[in-house]
């Protein structure tokens, strides 16, 4: 393989922010849930490289034939892998590509086959794009997928804020989670956050039903939250994290009437194995790590804010934003959770044409 951009590379990234940004020089696209893959295509050679520079070629045998189908002879893009289900975008389904045996990734490419949703193109031919603005790499990538079939598609790019919010609220029952702002006259710069995302966030009330101290043993590292579902059972939905050193040491404290010495008679202990979605559980994902926990007496409530619900569980990390004495943990259910009405995958690929 001979191109102007070889691999690695380390695509470019985006910082959050809460609002909306507008400007003339503004640019939206939508913001795609699955791996994020830098293509490179060098007649028929074809590496899928992942945002850590590891390569995807081989978890991906079907997509590697339809690129090879679908787009320029020499190029690099930068895009995301997605896998479409029929509520939306499957990042569960996704993970499963990941699979070390051979015969296993041949059954699922066949059983839930990717698409490949290109957002910029690092090079074409022997052209070197990354130092021109993203407006002519744009028009490039437009250009050189303007026949792609697929499962190769085209991402939506506007302008126009008021387009960006409707792709925002109407695009998320697609799965989709957000939206990435980047500016018109922007270059292509590897590894560095100089783009824009602005993602979902709600909030939930929910039972904190165990935690994990910190890597450093000093302090608490997150909670483990649950929400009970209509029979009562409570379900492990994910975690909250990310606390300050003096917040992790705080929290030990505040705990601590609420721990568990039983385990057994805990809703996520042996005694109900299989009665819920527990934390802890083994997969080929955490092989190797602690996942042991601290079980806490079901009776506290916090609140957190989430962007994302999917499978009965968050799909990132929680924000701790209070406690919340007031509230049965009883009523901590999944019912209280705002769901977006699915809007089909077809309507987004679309608008990118």
């Amino acid at each position: 393989m001979r191109l102007p951009v070889m691999p690695p590379v380390a695509p470019m990234l985006a910082k959050l922010v809460r609002d909306l940004p507008e400007g003339d020089d503004l640019r939206y696209e939508p913001k795609w849930d699955g791996f994020r893959c830098i293509v490179f295509r060098d007649g028929a050679e074809v590496e899928l490289g992942s945002r850590n520079e590891r390569p995807l070629t081989r978890y991906f045998p079907e997509l590697v034939a339809s690129l090879r189908d679908e787009v320029p002879d020499r190029c690099v893009l930068d895009g995301e892998i997605v896998v479409a289900g029929p509520g939306g975008l499957d990042f569960d389904a996704l993970l499963q590509r990941i699979h070390p045996a051979a015969s296993r990734v041949a059954q699922l490419a066949s059983a839930t086959p990717a698409s490949f949703v290109a957002f910029d193109v690092l090079a074409l031919d022997d052209a070197d794009l990354r130092a021109r603005p993203y407006d002519e790499r744009r028009a490039a990538l437009a250009s050189a997928l303007g026949a792609a079939r697929p499962p190769v598609h085209l991402t939506p790019a506007t302008p126009s804020p008021a387009v960006a919010r409707d792709w925002f609220s109407r695009f998320e029952g697609a799965g989709l989670d957000g939206v990435v702002v980047k500016a018109a006259s922007l270059p292509y710069r590897e590894g560095e956050r100089v783009m824009l995302k602005v993602k979902h966030e709600r909030t939930a009330d929910c039972v904190v039903g165990g935690f994990r101290w910190h890597k450093d043993g000093r302090g608490v590292g997150s909670l483990l939250l649950g929400l009970y579902d209509g029979l009562g059972t409570l379900h492990h939905v994910g975690v909250a994290s990310g606390f300050a050193t003096s917040r992790r040491q705080a929290l030990v404290g505040e705990l601590e009437p609420y721990r568990e010495p039983d385990a057994g008679s805990h809703p996520w202990g042996p005694a109900e194995l299989g009665a819920g979605r527990r934390p802890g559980t083994q997969s080929r994902w955490n092989q190797g790590r602690d996942l042991g926990f601290e079980p806490l007496r079901p009776a506290l409530v916090c609140e957190v804010a989430f962007d994302h619900l999917q499978g009965g569980r968050f799909r990132h990390a929680t924000a701790f934003r209070r406690w919340r004495p007031e509230r049965d943990p009883a009523s901590c259910t999944y019912a209280q959770l705002e769901v977006a009405a699915p809007t089909e995958l077809s309507r987004v690929f679309a608008a990118g044409r």
